[in-house]
């Protein structure tokens, strides 16, 4: 049971406060797990992160954070990308004399967009030491984005109206699971990265490039684990498989995780044994790379 929770604001701008949330392991300079939730960058907030999986990371000597960022469609993709380096920046400036946790030991942990991000983050000039990427995903510029989903499309149909019904104008940083009814019309019209992103996919290519972390990967970039189910119906599975290939070019420490008939969020349930033996991974991976 979580109990040694703390907030704090890490960024604030002329419209919102970004808060993230501190689950220390009691452990002075303990390692520390940078979680970005999913959501499609739509929807969802820092309290999504399960509780069971803070504990089993605690209970393991990691301290945990947990973020809001801004959200899309009300912010672009640009500005949503800068709040996550921010945090890690405020993360490494602030880290060791506030939170009592060592900032040269940190793991971008994420799931689906928040896996996106976390890939992402081993981009930055300010980067992680560590990257665990569960079902994310290297490339919004990819057909899975830019076309119509079959899956998404087999689902009732969602109108312009109600779509933008449940978005609005001003930047917000949770978002409630109504908001998923949005994400449900960009996929069925393939339009998801030109409504996150503000650039048109085709005449704005070379704009959304940099925020594909798979036409971004360098020498080093951090070690990766990356995490996915083989019959997942929101992102491809492809899309990890792609990422691995692409690291393995420029000779990056990386390792892939195929969950054999599991699909999207299967981590939802921790007393699953597939899930209980990915996390003995996950754990032994953030072991060998945070030591």
């Amino acid at each position: 049971m979580v109990t040694n929770l703390s907030t704090y604001m890490y960024k604030k701008t002329d419209d919102c406060s970004i808060y993230l949330d501190f689950y220390s392991s009691n452990k002075k300079n303990s390692p520390v797990i940078i979680y970005t939730h999913g959501g499609a960058l739509i929807w969802g907030s820092r309290k999504n992160i399960n509780p069971k999986q803070v504990d089993l990371y605690n209970e393991a000597g990691y301290s945990v954070i947990s973020l809001d960022h801004r959200l899309a469609p009300e912010t672009k993709l640009k500005h949503i990308v800068e709040d996550i380096n921010d945090a890690i920046v405020w993360v490494k400036e602030n880290g060791e004399d506030l939170l009592g946790i060592d900032n040269n030991r940190i793991a971008m942990v994420g799931s689906s967009a928040g896996g996106y991000l976390s890939l992402l983050s081993g981009t930055f000039d300010v980067k992680p030491n560590a990257i665990v990427s569960f079902y994310g995903y290297g490339d919004v510029l990819g057909e899975w984005y830019g076309k119509p989903s079959e899956h998404y499309c087999k689902m009732p149909l969602v109108n312009k109206n109600e779509a933008y019904e449940v978005v609005g104008n001003e930047p917000i940083t949770q978002g409630d699971r109504e908001r998923f009814i949005y994400y449900l019309y960009c996929r069925q019209k393939g339009i998801w990265t030109k409504e996150v992103s503000g650039y048109h996919t085709l005449f704005q290519k070379e704009k959304i490039i940099p925020f594909c972390p798979i036409y971004n990967v360098s020498s080093d970039f951090p070690p990766t684990l990356l995490i996915h189910g083989d019959v997942d119906t929101d992102v491809p599975y492809e899309q990890s498989v792609n990422m691995s290939e692409k690291l393995e070019e420029y000779g990056v420490y990386n390792k892939l995780i195929t969950v054999k008939n599991e699909g999207h969020v299967f981590d939802n349930d921790m007393k699953k044994p597939v899930t209980i033996e990915v996390f003995n991974q996950v754990l032994n991976f953030l072991k060998m790379k945070l030591q």
